[in-house]
């Protein structure tokens, strides 16, 4: 599976996931990305995650169906 990858850049430690669902416009609400989480279908450097306060760090890459970002520290 081919996926499309966007940067999003960050200016502290860490985010997290269900916060950066909503940061990268990929929820609309913080509801819909702790559903898409809860539902198993995000994923974290390969590995399925079902905590939506985990907290993701410059280089790790996460993914929701078609939709892959990658997070970068500024």
């Amino acid at each position: 599976m081919k996926y499309e990858v966007t940067e999003i850049k960050i200016n502290t430690e860490f985010i997290k996931l269900d916060s950066l669902l909503k940061f990268a416009g990929v929820a609309e609400t913080g509801g819909i990305a702790k559903e898409l989480v809860t539902e198993g279908r995000v994923k974290v450097n390969g590995e399925t995650c079902l905590m939506r306060g985990k907290k993701i760090r410059a280089g790790d890459r996460v993914q929701l169906d078609e939709i892959s970002a990658e997070i970068a520290v500024i």
